[in-house]
């Protein structure tokens, strides 16, 4: 129960960090695969800035409240539905952020243009802007994902996997920042692509669970001021 604890309070400080940094709005939502094939994930009616452990149920693959006060988020298929098709994911993001969907409402690709924001890429795209609020589409989806750890839903918003929520947390904020700077960019011409080579090079050291603890203890720092 303890280990669960402090399970719980890890989804709260993602979900609340994604939340001061607007990346997920009052729709977003959150979860981690337990070892009996249950989740933790946020209720659906909760206050995403005012988030704490009492506002986290469990749920099995169908959406039955195991344990918790208040109901699953609607789209919950989103996260039964990637935990059903990849073995090797145990926590998930999805988020309304603004920048990476602001390039998906018109129609331009992700492109790594930042370090940390090349380690998502190529993000897949997928082409609706559909809710994942049923079995079909959650399935849609986690084919768009396929084996990637990150996915652009078209003038929605994005879902990011990982083996950890800290995981999951970072590569939500590294592709956001990618888009802003892309974006930011654009205004002045066409940004740089990186090539296969830096992009190969960026994975090599930055993909390191130590970075990854700097960049979730730097939010979490914010946040707790």
């Amino acid at each position: 129960m303890s280990n669960n604890l402090e399970l719980k309070q890890a989804l709260v400080d993602c979900i609340r960090m994604l939340e001061s940094q607007d990346i997920i709005d009052y729709n977003g939502h959150a979860s981690i695969l337990l070892p009996d094939n249950t989740m933790l994930i946020n209720i659906g009616s909760c206050q995403r800035s005012q988030l704490t452990v009492n506002d986290i149920c469990t749920i099995d693959m169908e959406g039955q409240v195991i344990e918790g006060a208040g109901k699953p988020p609607l789209e919950f298929h989103l996260h039964a539905g990637i935990y059903r098709a990849r073995s090797d994911v145990k926590a998930v993001v999805h988020a309304h952020p603004k920048w990476s969907t602001y390039l998906t409402m018109a129609g331009k690709a992700y492109l790594p243009v930042y370090g940390q924001g090349s380690l998502v890429y190529p993000v897949p795209l997928l082409d609706s802007p559909n809710s994942i609020n049923n079995k079909p589409m959650a399935d849609r989806l986690a084919a768009t994902l396929s084996d990637r750890p990150a996915a652009l839903m078209k003038s929605h918003g994005a879902v990011t996997v990982g083996q950890t929520i800290r995981e999951a947390f970072v590569l939500a904020n590294y592709m956001e920042e990618n888009a802003h700077r892309q974006y930011m960019a654009m205004q002045l011409g066409t940004p740089y692509s990186f090539s296969e080579h830096e992009i190969q090079m960026c994975k090599e050291k930055l993909w390191n669970e130590a970075l990854f603890q700097r960049c979730w203890d730097h939010f979490k720092a914010k946040l707790d001021a």
